[in-house]
Parts: C-alpha cells; structure tokens; sequence
C-alpha cells in the first residue's frame, strides 16, 4: 500500500440533546442524549463503520418538541447509559482521544465541554477537532454556512436515514467529509 491509501481513520460525531420549543422548563438544562459516530478512512475513501450510543439524561426530559425533531423519546433514552459511560465508551471503545473527530459545526464540541465541565466527567476527545460546516463553506465559495441537509443537496448526495438523528446524521456528515476529500478540499 501506498502512503497516500494508508489508513487515515478519523471520527465523525453527531449529538442530540434535549431540547424545548422555547425556554427549557425551570431546572432543566441541555443534555446529550444520542451520540452518533461513523468510522471513516481518509486513505481508503470510504465510511467503515457506525455507531451510536444513546445517552440517560439526568438534568431534564425528553420533550415532545424533541421527539418531534429527533425521533427519541423518554422511554428510549431512559435505557442508555449515563453521561459519564457515554465518555468512557467513546475514549475505550472508539478511540475519540486519539483520533481527530469531525462535527457539522461546533455545537458538538462546545456541548460536550459543557456537559463535561458540568458533570465533572473527563473530556473523551483529543485536540483535534475539525469542523466540516466551516471547510464545506469554504471548498464551495459560500457566503453562508449552510445545514447538513442543504450542504447534501449541494454536493448531490441523498440524506441517508432521518435528519436530526445522531447516527444518522454523523453518516451523512461522514459522506460531506469524503465529498470534500475527494475535492481535495479536506485539511
């Protein structure tokens, strides 16, 4: 093999979190709730694998708006695990403090070192953090950042599974990545 198809494996990570039509009910905060992540290889080209790790909220509940936006419901999220095993899942099993990770944007990143800061819990990823939204932007000459569902109707890839749907979305996320390596737009 060649050392331009040499493995390049980089983790693409897409949260969904509690959310409310409005302001959150007294108490509540914002929490992950759904972490998906696609394995991709730069080198090879190609999304290995797919995962997803479905999270217990401790702060608020799964609202109707949510299950509306993400499919999830409280029943369902009621048997994940807890945050703290979310963390040590990704950085064990997944690698996420070795790896570079990928998220559409810095919603992902800036929610994890809040639930991390807030909980006490070890952050799991490493430095590396890319976030495609801004390199999408730029490979395509935007003056506006656009959504992951609108930057797939630009590339002209298909929206694989349900939009705001953690591993779904990290599937998606990983196919704009490929998209933009195979522009030679990736960093």
């Amino acid at each position: 093999m060649d050392s331009t198809r040499a493995a390049r494996l980089v983790n693409v990570v897409d949260v969904e979190a509690t959310c409310w039509d409005g302001a959150p009910p007294p108490g509540a905060v914002s929490e992950i709730i759904e972490i998906g992540l696609t394995v991709v290889d730069l080198g090879a080209g190609t999304r290995l694998a797919r995962h997803r790790i479905l999270v217990r909220p401790v702060r608020s509940a799964v609202s109707g708006f949510c299950t509306e936006l993400t499919g999830l419901t409280q029943q369902e999220v009621d048997r994940g695990v807890g945050f703290d095993e979310a963390c040590r899942l990704l950085a064990a099993e997944h690698r996420a403090g070795e790896r570079p990770w990928i998220s559409w944007g810095d919603y992902d990143r800036h929610q994890f070192t809040r639930q991390c800061g807030a909980t006490r819990t070890p952050y799991p990823f490493g430095r590396h953090h890319t976030n495609a939204k801004a390199v999408f932007t730029e490979a395509h000459g935007l003056r506006k950042r656009p959504g992951m569902a609108q930057a797939l109707e630009i590339a002209g890839l298909p929206l694989e599974g349900r939009h705001h749907r953690g591993e779904d979305d990290a599937w998606n996320i990983a196919a704009l990545v490929l998209h933009l390596a195979e522009r030679d737009a990736w960093p």
